[in-house]
Parts: structure tokens; C-alpha cells; sequence
């Protein structure tokens, strides 16, 4: 039971604060920003390498490095996105009257580039852990994909809360493909689908076969799953979205230089999150 309780306040505290890390420097200085992206990028190869380390191993250690590996590569693709050095060909605002197709079509190319990047990432997470026993980073990496996806197109279809406030100012276009609304028919299908998910990890978890590292996994990628379904609520109640980031969110965006709003220059890689609130939200 300490072992549960310790992955679950893990799990929630890195969550926490790795958004808020994510968010924060992605409002400082243009220097602090490229910086960030050459770290964040070491810090994702560092990741992959740590996750071919562990693929092997069945301890609990193993079950905390996979899940940090993962949430490190998953950051890379999360700062490179709202720094706006991976996002997509489209970088300019849609007409309110844009609807259908076209709108849908506009949307993904804000993203597609962003969306590609996440791919190739899982793809090569996928590979390296394949047919190992320590599936906690792919299973981790993959919750964090799927909600996030899940989390874009409801504020594509629309939401109560669009949760604007986490876009930095060069990727404030992307407001205009939000749809606001108190919600919409695939939100209770995402949620109710998650939740199923989440309940068959806590079966897992409690099982008499099933081992301590294997209870820290579950436990460690249902509090991921958790917190994302969490969000996902956050999106449709009446209540700020951002009480939790305060810290990290400044009461005035720093502006930055025009040469940047569009993307960061190509020589520099990029980073860490969960709150990839693109087209969109951990």
C-alpha cells in the first residue's frame, strides 16, 4: 500500500509541475526558449536511451525510470509545439464564419507537423520497448497521446472552458479554431471510454498475481489517465482552468520578437507536458 501511495503522489507532482515548468518558460526570454529546446532535446534522447534500459527490467525502479523517460519525451514534443518551432503550415486565424470541412481541414493544418513529431516519437517508443515486460513508459506515453488528441478535438467541437490562457502569444490564431459551447456529443463518449480504461488498470493493480512493480505501473500510468480525464471535466465545468499553473502563467504575455512568433530558428530541436492545450489541451 506505501508503494501505491508513493507512485500516486509521484505521478500527480510530476504532472503538476512539469506543466508548469513547460508553461513557464515558454514565456521567457527568446534565449531562455532556445536553451530550453537544445535541453529539452538532450533530454528526450536521454529518454529514449533510458527507456531501451529499462525495457528489460521488472523492478520498481525500472516501473519510476520508464515513466519519467516517457513523460521527459512526451515534454519534447509539448515545448517544440508551443514555442512554435513543430506546429504546421497553417499559422494564420480562421474566419468565425469557417465551418465544416474547411474549418476541420485548416485546424489539423495548424497541428499536422506537431501531430507527425508525436507519432514518429511513439513509433520509435514503441519499437524499442517492444515484446520487453516493462511496457510502463509505452503505456504511459500512449495515455498521454490518446488524451491528448481526445482533449483537441473537444475544443474543436467545443467546450465550456477553451483554456486560451495557456497559449503563448504567437500561437494565440490557433483561439480561432475553439469552438465554445457547454459541450458536445464526443465528450461523454471520450470521458465514459477513459474511465474504462482507468477501472481495468485499477483491477490490474489489485490482483493477488500481480507484482509490486507491475501495482507501481498500473498506478503510476492510471494517475497519468486519471489526471487526464480530470482535464477533460475541467473543460466543461464552470471553473479557471488555470488556479493550478498561477505560478507559471504571467499576468501579461511577454511579447516576443516577430522573427520568432512564427518558429523557432530550424538549427534548434525542442521539449516536455501535459498541457499541449493546441487545437485542443496533461
Amino acid at each position: 500500500m506505501t508503494d501505491t501511495f508513493i507512485a500516486l503522489g509521484f505521478a500527480i507532482f510530476i504532472w503538476w509541475f512539469s506543466t508548469g515548468i513547460v508553461i513557464l518558460l515558454n514565456r521567457m526570454s527568446r534565449t531562455a526558449i532556445a536553451m530550453s529546446l537544445v535541453i529539452s532535446s538532450a533530454l528526450a534522447l536521454g529518454a529514449l536511451a533510458g527507456l531501451a534500459h529499462t525495457a528489460q527490467q521488472t523492478s520498481v525502479m525500472g516501473a519510476y525510470c520508464a515513466f519519467t523517460c516517457a513523460l521527459l519525451a512526451w515534454g519534447w514534443n509539448e515545448l517544440s509545439f508551443l514555442t512554435g518551432w513543430i506546429t504546421g503550415p497553417q499559422k494564420t486565424a480562421i474566419l468565425k464564419s469557417t465551418t465544416g470541412w474547411p474549418r476541420f481541414v485548416a485546424s489539423f493544418k495548424a497541428v499536422v507537423w506537431h501531430e507527425l513529431a508525436i507519432l514518429f516519437v511513439g513509433l520509435a517508443i514503441v519499437v524499442i520497448t517492444w515484446d520487453a515486460p516493462n511496457q510502463v513508459g509505452t503505456g504511459t506515453y500512449l495515455v498521454l497521446w490518446i488524451m491528448r488528441t481526445s482533449a483537441k478535438l473537444n475544443l474543436f467541437f467545443g467546450v465550456r472552458n477553451l483554456s486560451e490562457e495557456f497559449l503563448p502569444t504567437h500561437l494565440a490564431y490557433l483561439e480561432s479554431f475553439f469552438k465554445r459551447r457547454r459541450m458536445n456529443a464526443f465528450f461523454p463518449f471520450a470521458v465514459v471510454l477513459a474511465c474504462i480504461c482507468l477501472w481495468y488498470l485499477v483491477d490490474f493493480a489489485n490482483q493477488a498475481t500481480t507484482t509490486p512493480a507491475q501495482v507501481v505501473g498500473s498506478v503510476l500510468v492510471g494517475t497519468i489517465l486519471a489526471l487526464a480525464i480530470v482535464e477533460h471535466m475541467m473543460l466543461i465545468l464552470p471553473i479557471d482552468t488555470t488556479t493550478l499553473w498561477r505560478w507559471a502563467i504571467r499576468k501579461h504575455r511577454i511579447e516576443t520578437p516577430a522573427a520568432f512568433e512564427a518558429h523557432v530558428p530550424s538549427v534548434l530541436p525542442a521539449h516536455l507536458d501535459s498541457h499541449d492545450k493546441s487545437l485542443q489541451v496533461n
